[in-house]
């Protein structure tokens, strides 16, 4: 058996903790975190922050103690300084001042990734906030509660930007959403997806500063009083930027490592590195994206993690389990728009360089004499034209129709092409859906248009 050490417990170390002591009883498994709390739901924030949960404690599912149950040694609030990959030892301290000197057969890397902070002029002022961990989430809170703090900035309009906006709106503060790009959320739906949820955001009293460039921020008393952008000056008595991750890659940035541009460890499909023996998962790893023919590409979002997890920590144990990629599925809910994702938008798939269509369509989700609710539901199908395989598909609606996502991310997987989606056998009840629904009318319309 071995001595398998795991750099981090995020969710992608959690779950490769997990895959190990559950499954391959006899290795002897350490830990290492530098933070004082495990596994925490990083989605959740902004409905803790907004007040739609009373309290964080469901944003936690893993504990120390419960792995120490299941036999790991875990040592928390404590920094790996250095690690020797040659000689296989780990070198780390922990709060008290105690040191660690620690061999490993396998060490899996699960550092994760940091906030991006650009070097604007300003942005040490008090009350600029980036907004990652629970003592981020913890600290934002605390601030709320000063009458003082009437207005919010978000830079950056991201899902994580999205949120937060629409969390500091339900605490009844002045709310600025910042972004150098047109619109909000570009990077996961196109604009007819993202300038519905603008219109979402600008119906529920959100200022829309898009198109605009951060240039400094400005302070009174060395607290933080306004941002300027390129086009104006924005107040605020709050400021969030998030702007985006990087990897944290402080640990093997000179390593030797084989690494994509951003500095994220290239894996294999075993998430294996370039040095045998040393796995990494998360955010601090590449990934293989199926809608682009499983290239090596860099997607932070916590399945991936969860998964890449799980495949490392079988394999450090010795048993063989291959990773199948990923799609980027993902999804957001703000003021009851839900929004839904996979694969790439028609924006992307045209950069890369695939002859992307779109087939769109727009239908109620049930039978048109259903007298109860029946909102619509609005689908986009992005598809190669010559070799008609599906790219991505984008679904929005007030109606929770999140679940057929999946099937658009399985049809990326494995190559499915839009025309098999014209004649697919769905079940129909009026309760639920229409014996031609917008999955398969989406694929009729590609289908006839060939």
């Amino acid at each position: 058996m071995s001595t398998i050490v795991i750099v981090g417990a995020n969710h992608a170390g959690t779950a490769a903790a997990n895959a190990i002591l559950d499954n391959h009883p006899g290795n002897d498994v350490i830990i290492f975190d530098q933070n004082s709390n495990i596994s925490f739901l990083g989605c959740g924030m902004a409905l803790w922050i907004g007040r739609q949960i009373s309290k964080p404690d469901g944003l936690f599912y893993q504990t120390k103690e419960q792995f120490e149950a299941k036999g790991a040694a875990v040592h928390m609030q404590t920094r790996v300084d250095h690690i020797d990959y040659d000689a296989q030892m780990l070198y780390a301290e922990g709060p008290d001042g105690k040191t660690y000197e620690q061999h490993y057969d396998r060490l899996i890397m699960a550092t994760g990734s940091v906030p991006v902070l650009p070097r604007w002029e300003g942005r040490d002022l008090e009350n600029i906030q980036q907004v990652k961990l629970f003592q981020d989430a913890q600290a934002v809170i605390e601030k709320l509660k000063d009458e003082a703090i009437r207005r919010v900035a978000v830079v950056g309009a991201g899902y994580i930007g999205v949120e937060l906006a629409e969390a500091f709106q339900r605490c009844g503060k002045e709310v600025t959403l910042i972004d150098q790009a047109p619109t909000c959320v570009s990077s996961n739906f196109d604009a007819p997806f993202s300038e519905r949820m603008a219109e979402n955001l600008s119906s529920h009293g959100i200022h829309l500063a898009f198109g605009e460039t951060v240039e400094r921020f400005e302070g009174k008393d060395g607290k933080v009083a306004s941002v300027v952008t390129d086009r104006g000056t924005h107040a605020a008595d709050l400021v969030c930027v998030c702007v985006g991750f990087r990897p944290n890659a402080e640990l093997f940035c000179d390593a030797g490592f084989a690494t994509l541009g951003n500095g994220a460890l290239l894996v294999d499909h075993h998430q294996e590195t370039s040095k045998k023996g040393v796995y990494a998962i998360g955010d601090c790893s590449s990934c293989f994206d199926n809608a682009e023919d499983g290239e090596a590409a860099y997607i932070a979002l916590a399945t991936n993690a969860v998964r890449s997890g799980i495949v490392a920590g079988h394999n450090a144990a010795g048993t063989a389990i291959d990773g199948i990629g990923v799609q980027g599925s993902s999804g957001i809910c703000i003021y009851d728009l839900k929004m839904v994702a996979t694969g790439l938008t028609e924006a992307k798939a045209k950069k890369l360089g695939y002859d992307a269509k779109v087939s769109d369509f727009t239908d109620v989700q049930k039978a048109t004499f259903i007298e109860t609710e029946n909102p619509e539901v609005t689908i986009r199908v992005v598809y190669d034209g010559t070799t008609r395989k599906v790219l991505g598909a984008q679904m929005a609606s007030t109606y929770d129709m999140s679940a057929g996502i999946h099937m658009f991310s399985l049809a990326i997987q494995e190559g499915i092409t839009i025309d098999r989606l014209a004649l697919l056998d769905i079940f129909f009840l009026p309760h639920f859906n229409q014996p031609y629904n917008y999955y398969t009318m989406a694929g009729y319309q590609a289908l006839l248009a060939k």
